[in-house]
């Protein structure tokens, strides 16, 4: 039984954006809903999760939980899903710090 996927994505290659295409829409840049089943769902996350490279992608679908649906997270990203009591809440890590030069001594 088919049901409502949201997929973002921030840079990631333009071929699987294409891909995602084909089974949603688009409906703002990066930003992919559509209504399939739970095959296609994990065979277009497994696509994404293939190819995402140094961009970042998040999938929410529903799921039999307390909130009534997952998260799933790939790529480089700021914010880690995390289990808190059987919900999931959103973690911020710090920004990447920039290596420092060092200079001759």
């Amino acid at each position: 039984m088919p049901s409502m996927v949201v997929i973002a994505t921030t840079a990631v290659p333009d071929h699987l954006r294409g891909a995602l295409s084909r089974w949603t829409s688009e409906v703002v840049p990066g930003i992919f809903v559509g209504s399939v089943s739970a095959r296609v769902r994990d065979e277009l996350w497994r696509a994404v999760t293939d190819t995402v490279g140094n961009g970042a992608a998040v999938l929410v679908h529903p799921a039999a939980t307390e909130q009534g649906y997952a998260i799933r997270t790939a790529g480089t990203r700021r914010r880690v899903p995390v289990d808190f009591d059987g919900l999931t809440l959103i973690r911020m890590t710090g920004a990447p710090k920039a290596k420092e030069m060092q200079s001759p001594s």
